[in-house]
């Protein structure tokens, strides 16, 4: 989930560079770029991957006991 919302912070810096606009103090597309940065750094640590299987297997297994 954290890559897809990666990709999206990344696509909104590429259009504000493409485009030139500077959104306020410090907002540019290098501080969306830092930012879909960070969020791959977290996803490729694994925060905000827990699923299903690692609260004691799949709902299949449960089903079966």
């Amino acid at each position: 989930m954290l890559a897809v919302v990666a990709a999206i912070v990344f696509g909104l810096g590429l259009l504000l560079d493409l485009v030139g606009v500077e959104l306020g103090a410090g907002i540019n597309a290098t501080t969306f770029m830092l930012l879909g940065l960070l969020l791959l750094a977290l996803h490729q640590a694994g925060v905000g991957t827990a699923g299903i299987r690692s609260s004691g297997g799949t709902w299949r297994g449960r089903a079966r006991r």
